[in-house]
């Protein structure tokens, strides 16, 4: 559920640059490469509606260009259109460091956004065709599915494990409860089992790339504290966590000084650091995607902050309780904006947060999940109308809503036993329906909602 990204957007920017270094490694790969001639890409629905205020045109520009959105380059993300419009020219690879082959490319020719045209299986379609120089073309589809995972074609969504089936595979909240019945194991424990199986990261690094994903999320958060300036696009938002940080710092040290409410201002400033780091384009985590991706690092912030004995297994619980959450989310409804709206994301993170908060506060697994489903079910029906195409507002102060309403879900849980009326099935279930309800105009398209009703402000 967690990867190393860029900003602002995991399903407008780091999905698109993922496809089209896939294009080009499919084109490599079928020794087509060094006979491409030109490249047209489109994206549609939602991408095409809000893709340039997601640098989903730049994301797509370094993706042919071989770029990875775990190790990309932020100063020339930042600059490449700009030194495009001065060399209408990029090298096609499919990994920066391979020999680039050179092609003439225009975005206003060769980069079309058009946000009538919608795909048929999800909203954030995208068409990548190749010239080649016998007058053939090559033409692939390829989905954004959320949280920067990419789908082509007819391909499923949920792939089966890579390496060996998963020891102990779980589709449901129900079937996570009955493997860790079955074991007598906590979930962070049944969790951590099945990734050492998948392979992805080898199992002896699966704590180490856990502890990474940890660090990462810190970064942005201290990077986000202290850096002071505006944000980028036409609404000229101004960052708001330095001084924010700062306020809190003094009143630490101000004499006899004390605030019952402080922890809440600390989950909101921490919170709104990630995400105004990520819509500055820095290097954020997606949990579960970018755009809510301050609220998990914050409220693991908390938990970390109290100083508990053992903070590494802290943290590898609460993280691995959280992709767990994440994981049946993903298979039985959806974290992307453009498909559910904002609960898919928020909604999401808030559930996964709390979650992990309840995890390592000691709650059973039925706790544990009790407290997925109530963050969940106070983000039923939150649309996603960024104003301006931009992950900003609501979308920053959105985040520091879903920390504070992560801990208070998981506080409930842990308050009332095990006992609960509604199954975090039922919820997740509940946010797809409503989900497939709500109208495109509120779902990550920027034409509904607060994002025109700003303009009467």
């Amino acid at each position: 559920m967690f990867k190393v990204g860029i900003g602002p957007s995991s399903s407008h920017t780091v999905g698109p640059m993922v496809a089209a270094r896939r294009f080009v490694t499919d084109l490599r790969d079928s020794g087509l490469l060094t006979e491409v001639r030109r490249v047209e890409v489109t994206l549609c629905g939602s991408l095409g509606a809000t893709g340039r205020g997601h640098a989903s045109d730049r994301a797509v520009v370094m993706g042919l260009e071989g770029a990875r959105p775990r190790s990309v380059d932020l100063a020339s993300f930042a600059t490449r259109l700009e030194r495009l419009a001065d060399d209408s020219h990029i090298g096609l690879a499919a990994n920066v460091d391979e020999a680039p082959h050179p092609i003439d490319f225009d975005p206003d020719r060769d980069l079309l956004l058009v946000s009538r045209k919608r795909l048929p299986r999800h909203p954030n379609g995208m068409v990548f065709t190749a010239e080649l120089a016998d007058g053939e073309t090559v033409e692939r589809t390829y989905f954004s599915v959320g949280g920067g995972f990419v789908v082509e074609g007819d391909e499923p969504e949920h792939i089966s494990s890579p390496g060996a089936p998963l020891p102990h595979p779980f589709d449901s909240a129900a079937q996570l409860l009955q493997r860790c019945h079955e074991h007598g194991w906590t979930i962070p424990q049944l969790a951590l089992e099945n990734e050492r199986a998948l392979g992805v990261v080898p199992a002896a690094e699966v704590e180490a790339e856990v502890a990474h994903l940890w660090q990462v999320m810190s970064d942005c958060i201290d990077r986000g504290l202290v850096t002071h300036g505006t944000l980028p696009g036409r609404l000229a938002v101004r960052r708001r966590a330095p001084e924010l940080h700062q306020r809190l710092l003094d009143q630490q040290i101000a004499p006899g000084h004390r605030d019952e409410l402080a922890t809440i201002d600390w989950l909101g400033v921490w919170a709104m650091a990630v995400n105004e780091e990520n819509a500055a384009s820095g290097r954020v985590v997606t949990a579960p995607t970018n755009g809510a991706a301050g609220v998990i690092p914050a409220v693991l912030r908390h938990v970390v902050s109290c100083a508990p004995a053992n903070p590494d297994q802290v943290v590898l619980d609460f993280l691995l309780t959280a992709s767990a959450v994440g994981s049946i989310i993903r298979r039985n409804a959806s974290i992307s904006g453009a498909d559910v709206g904002c609960q898919g994301e928020v909604g999401s993170a808030a559930a996964m947060a709390a979650a992990g908060f309840a995890q390592v506060e000691g709650g059973t697994p039925e706790q544990v999940l009790n407290a997925a489903e109530i963050a969940m079910e106070h983000h039923l029906g939150m649309t996603c109308d960024p104003v301006g195409g931009l992950v900003q507002i609501p979308c920053i102060e959105r985040n520091a809503m879903g920390a504070v309403k992560a801990l208070m879900a998981a506080r409930l849980a842990l308050s009332g036993g095990d006992v609960q009326k509604v199954s975090f099935d039922t919820v997740v279930e509940t946010m797809l329906r409503t989900g497939r309800d709500m109208s495109d105009k509120y779902k990550e398209t920027s034409t509904g909602g607060l994002a025109v009703s700003i303009i009467e402000c």
